[in-house]
Formats: C-alpha cells, sequence, structure tokens
C-alpha cells in the first residue's frame, strides 16, 4: 500500500483568500490550451488575430464555469439545489460536472463562432486537442483535494484517502488523470496534423474520452447522493454513454466540404 501525500488543499492565504491546488489546476489547463491554441494557429497559418482568440477563450471560461456547476447540480444533486437554490452559485463548496463543463463550452464556443462568423468546426479541432491538459490538471486537483477516490482494493498501489474511511482505495484520480489527461492528448496531438475533414477531431476526442471514462468509472466510487444507477451502473458512466452517441451523430454531421477560415469584419 502506498502512503496518501496528504498535502493542505490551501496553497497559500491572502487574506480573505485561498489559493487552492484545484483551483490553480483549472487556471494551469486554461493557460495551457490558450498557448496551445495559439500554436496552432500560427503553425496553420490560419488568420486568426490574437484578440479574437482573447474574446473566444473568454466565452469558454464563462462556459466551463456555467456548464460545470449547472450540470453538477442537475445530475448528481438535484433534490438538494432545489431545496436550496442559492446554493447553486457557492462554487467554492465544490461540485463541478465535466459533462456539465463540455456543454457549456460547446454552447459559448457556438455562440462565439455565431457572432464572428467562424467555422465552430475549425475551432472545435484546435481546441479539443488542448482539452485532455486541463482535464489531467483537474484529476490531479482531485487527488490533492483527497476527493473523488476510487473504490475499496487490496491491489499494492492502494492509498487510504484521509476523508474516506480506514480502508485503502484506487486512486482513481490518478487513473484518470494518465488515461483522459496524458494519453488522450498524445492521441490527439500526434493525429491533429493529418488531413482529415472538420470536426473529426471533436468527434475523436468525444468517441475516446467516453470509453476511458466508462472504464475508470469500474473503479471509482460512486458519489454517495446517488450510489449505483441500473444497479451497477455509476452516473459517470451513463453520461459518457450519451457523450459518446453525440460523438456518433456529430460525426455524419461533420461538413464535407468547409470553406477556409477567413476573418469576418469586426463587429459594430
Amino acid at each position: 500500500m502506498l502512503s496518501y501525500p496528504n498535502l493542505d488543499p490551501t496553497i497559500v492565504t491572502i487574506g480573505p483568500f485561498h489559493i487552492r491546488w484545484y483551483g490553480l489546476m483549472y487556471i494551469l489547463g486554461f493557460m495551457a490550451s490558450y498557448l496551445l491554441v495559439g500554436y496552432q494557429i500560427r503553425k496553420k497559418g490560419l488568420p486568426i488575430r490574437t484578440g479574437i482568440l482573447n474574446d473566444l477563450f473568454l466565452y469558454l471560461v464563462v462556459g466551463l464555469i456555467v456548464g460545470a456547476r449547472i450540470g453538477y447540480c442537475i445530475a448528481y444533486n438535484l433534490p438538494f439545489y432545489f431545496t436550496y437554490p442559492l446554493k447553486v452559485f457557492a462554487i467554492w463548496e465544490g461540485g463541478m460536472s465535466f459533462h456539465g463543463g463540455l456543454i457549456g463550452v460547446l454552447i459559448a464556443g457556438l455562440i462565439f463562432v455565431r457572432r464572428r462568423g467562424f467555422s465552430f468546426w475549425q475551432f472545435a479541432d484546435l481546441i479539443v486537442v488542448t482539452a485532455p491538459i486541463g482535464l489531467g490538471l483537474g484529476r490531479l486537483g482531485n487527488f490533492l483535494n483527497a476527493e473523488l477516490y476510487g473504490r475499496v482494493t487490496t491491489l499494492p498501489w492502494a492509498m487510504v484517502f484521509p476523508s474516506a474511511g480506514d480502508l485503502p482505495r484506487h486512486p482513481s484520480q490518478l487513473y484518470e488523470c494518465l488515461l483522459e489527461g496524458v494519453l488522450l492528448f498524445m492521441i490527439l496531438w500526434r493525429v491533429k496534423d493529418h488531413p482529415l475533414r472538420k470536426g473529426t477531431l471533436l468527434c475523436l476526442f468525444l468517441f475516446l474520452y467516453n470509453a476511458m471514462r466508462f472504464l475508470v468509472e469500474f473503479f471509482r466510487e460512486p458519489d454517495p447522493q446517488l450510489g449505483f444507477v441500473f444497479s451497477f451502473m455509476t452516473m459517470g458512466q451513463i453520461l459518457s454513454m450519451l457523450m459518446g452517441l453525440s460523438g456518433v451523430l456529430l460525426w455524419y454531421l461533420r461538413p464535407k466540404n468547409e470553406p477556409p477560415t477567413r476573418i469576418p469584419p469586426a463587429p459594430s
């Protein structure tokens, strides 16, 4: 059995402000995505100005936070938030859903490109190859917070998490970090420069994340307020299956021939 590092979830406190590991991982994930999307734009010679990229990421940050919070409230603890609706805004208490965040990002991105006249599919492919970095860092933040831990096991790399009793458990956060973060990024980054139809990378991301998350959920402790759904499945598995089905749908909706990206006139 391995020893859990048991780090303080708060890195530093400045007056009333607390800088936590999980929040830092969110920031680092967005910074990495922003830099790598900019790198792809320069490498491909796309006519996308820095100001446009800044505006896009502002939309995405808002979409992620709002979508992740609403998604968690609806899918994972609706009775509680229905009783205490103001608690929806208490994001510092925790409770964010990746699947909700993904929907929020897609909606925010779609609104942005529609307003600016860009290709949704091309922007989606540019951004989605960088998404696993944020996913991996987020799971690392979960690990440092000793939350979303795994099920009880006797494997030699099991850990006793401070908030999960005295029994050793799977460090399932690290499984997700390696699969949904490192491995998924390596795959998408490797194939991103191949001559693919626009939207292919988005669909590939949805397929692969669905498979990886579905697998890891067998080692992750179900959310205590929900438990198992349909006797053996978790809410994460159900949402991942829906995500995979959406990838199949988008696969058939991908544009066959889309004109090159152009810079539309600035909005008045």
